[in-house]
């Protein structure tokens, strides 16, 4: 979606695919139609499976692979990224092994080769399906402090008439949100499932940004990140639409399905079904409460039955609201 953008924009835009028989015949018939049937590929967009020359002579890479087949999909093209002015990570997720975020799994994956490349990150409420179309969105960039030239550069080149980018020094922050924000969409999606309306949905993603905010502040990240784009402007997004992948997972729990028969009948990755548990050990580790994140665990995980969860967090301890 965002080769579709960046080329409408006038860039010259090459795109990889790991699925040599898929590539290729996205290339040929100009469409990609497992995953956005109604989108036209321009004819500018080179598209292939050879890593080397997609990223021979590239003024930036965007990233943008299923958090838990980052490390195995980059590794494979380690070398070729090594020469890379910068890349872009657009995973949003933790990688469930190690707990460890996108851009920390690309620096390891670059580090294996003896290279260091700038790695910045792209968030934000922006369901490709939309983008694709054409339609305007507004996302951030997120680069460490020591990067705030090259963070504006990028920011200047990727904004298009349709995608307005901002920038945000706390990069920890803006991952951290693209992560957690799955998490409770499927929270969000469980309460749709099981029919309890909008109310009940407001809460989740009230009380949600909250947890949010309480894990990232624990690891380091800025509290007003998680009430921005990355933050509550994604799991609004998430949570709400029809396009939200995690919150259809969620949905499809909470009227009855199990993890694997859903896991076994869908193409499209919900990043959350992943990240809950190792949101979860973290949070136990940082020592903070985080309700939500554990009621979805136990219901993907431990088989707890989503109506009897969502009992359970109605009867937890009366609070003050700033607790």
């Amino acid at each position: 979606a965002l080769a579709v953008v960046l080329c409408r924009a006038g860039h010259e835009v090459r795109l990889w695919g790991h699925d040599p028989t898929y590539t290729e015949e996205i290339a040929r018939t100009r469409r990609n139609p497992r995953y956005l049937p109604g989108a036209i590929l321009p004819d500018a967009i080179a598209v292939g499976h050879d890593a080397a020359r997609a990223l021979h002579g590239t003024e930036v890479v965007l990233a943008a692979v299923p958090t838990q087949h980052v490390r195995t999909t980059l590794s494979g093209m380690a070398a070729d990224l090594a020469g890379s002015p910068a890349i872009v990570s657009l995973s949003k997720g933790l990688e469930q092994a190690s707990g460890k975020r996108p851009s920390q799994v690309i620096g390891e994956v670059l580090s294996a080769v003896g290279a260091r490349v700038p790695i910045l990150v792209l968030s934000g409420p922006s369901h490709a399906e939309e983008l694709a179309l054409g339609l305007p969105a507004t996302v951030v960039l997120a680069g460490e402090t020591e990067q705030e030239k090259l963070t504006a550069a990028l920011q200047a080149s990727l904004s298009t008439p349709e995608l307005r980018v901002y920038r945000n020094a706390d990069m920890l922050g803006v991952e951290l949100c693209g992560a957690l924000k799955n998490v409770m969409a499927l929270a969000a999606g469980i309460a749709d499932g099981l029919g309890f309306g909008d109310n009940a949905k407001a809460a989740v993603l009230a009380r949600g940004v909250v947890e949010m905010a309480r894990f990232g502040v624990a690891e380091g990240a800025r509290r007003d990140t998680f009430y921005g784009l990355a933050g509550v402007g994604d799991l609004a997004v998430t949570a709400f639409s029809r396009h939200g992948r995690n919150r259809a997972f969620g949905e499809r729990i909470g009227r009855g399905e199990s993890v694997d028969s859903i896991l076994a009948t869908t193409r499209k990755v919900a990043e959350g079904v992943w990240t809950a548990s190792a949101v979860r050990q973290r949070a136990a580790r940082l020592g903070i409460e985080m309700p939500l994140c554990e009621a979805v665990c136990r219901v993907l995980y431990e088989g707890m039955p989503p109506r009897a969860a969502v009992t359970e967090l109605m009867a937890r301890d009366y609070k003050d609201e700033a607790h």
